[in-house]
């Protein structure tokens, strides 16, 4: 959907096992890769040893990291916002061929926190698994894998080749943890739970002042979807979007969460067009999806629709709106509430 992809993550074959051990070896054995990398930010100032529970165990670290790799398609934001720019990161918005700097470290909540590092990219959205080979060769000192696909074996790997850190304990399926446990988890892997909290409760705060200046939102239900793939496509109350859209205040849509059966959202066919049968509709998409939407017949029939009660928020072009809201993170998650509510204060 332009944020991230459902995807299964295959298995390796026992040669490219057998490269990626490989690789890791010789990462530690003499490597071209600077020691540092220019620009670059490590987890001093955080409190080591420490230990973090995952869901796939526990792992220690035993001093601040000085190269992190952020495998998950938006922990990077929660590490630049706790003062650790990674030397690893995954290209969550498809970079335009060419262009150059890379688009995922322009957004405006990032631009200035990348300074002058340039991160590798070790996946791209939609692969179907990271780069391990290359993951080895920037020879990291900790891999944050929170918010991503991360399956046993896939861990396994990485763990091969430096502590990692996968997504919290309790979220026993992939971008289902509240946004607050992700930023925590992530502050965590770098000793920094304590201001990761505080940063934490000052989001919630600005949320809760969100809702407390709107009452009218506690009576309506609101969804948040996007058009993929000649469909629409509402997201989970249990996703980060749906999540910001409770957060200041609206109902979100079970009807929602039990067709996406777990998953963070769902490709809906034209008879089930009945679950965006609500108050408020929220449509993250950037403008040749949403010119595409706005010529889909069974959408312009919805009551919200008809009522002028629909928001179209550009997702990675322009402000990049929809982008803030969909990572929802330390960093765009201020940026993002702010621009979430004059959207939704701009109609009736």
């Amino acid at each position: 959907m332009g944020q991230r992809t459902t995807m299964t993550w295959k298995r390796l074959t026992a040669v490219a096992a057998a490269v990626v051990v490989g690789a890791s070896v010789l990462a530690g054995c003499g490597s071209s890769t600077p020691a540092t990398t220019p620009g670059a930010g490590n987890a001093s100032g955080g409190t080591f040893p420490t230990k973090v529970e995952h869901f796939f165990g526990t792992t220690e670290i035993k001093e601040a990291p000085k190269r992190v790799v952020s495998v998950g398609y938006t922990d990077e934001q929660t590490l630049l916002a706790l003062g650790v720019v990674p030397v690893g990161m995954v290209d969550q918005y498809p970079n335009p061929e060419g262009k150059k700097p890379d688009i995922n470290t322009q957004w405006p909540w990032v631009k200035d926190k990348w300074g002058s590092a340039t991160p590798e990219v070790i996946m791209k959205n939609g692969d179907t698994e990271p780069n391990f080979e290359k993951i080895a060769e920037l020879r990291p000192d900790l891999i944050v894998a929170v918010y991503s696909e991360a399956t046993q074996e896939w861990y396994d790997k990485l763990s091969k080749i430096a502590p990692t850190v996968g997504r919290t304990k309790e979220e026993k399926e992939p971008f289902s943890a509240k946004w607050q446990d992700n930023a925590l988890q992530v502050a965590k892997a770098i000793g920094k739970a304590d201001e990761g909290a505080k940063a934490i409760k000052a989001i919630d705060d600005k949320l809760a002042e969100a809702k407390k200046a709107n009452p009218a939102w506690a009576n309506e239900t609101a969804v948040v979807a996007s058009w993929y793939k000649d469909a629409i496509g509402p997201f989970a109350t249990t996703d980060v979007r749906g999540q910001v859209l409770s957060g200041i205040g609206f109902k979100g849509n079970t009807k929602v969460d039990e067709l996406a059966a777990g998953k963070f959202f769902v490709s809906l066919s034209p008879e089930r067009i009945d679950v965006m049968n609500v108050d408020r509709i929220f449509i993250i998409n950037d403008e040749a999806d949403l010119k595409a939407l706005k010529g889909f017949e069974l959408f312009n029939n919805l009551p919200a629709v008809k009522a002028g009660k629909v928001h179209y928020i550009l997702d990675g072009e322009g402000p990049a709106i929809g982008a803030a809201i969909s990572q929802a993170t330390l960093a765009s998650m201020p940026y993002a509430v702010d621009e979430l509510v004059k959207a939704a204060k701009s109609v009736g």
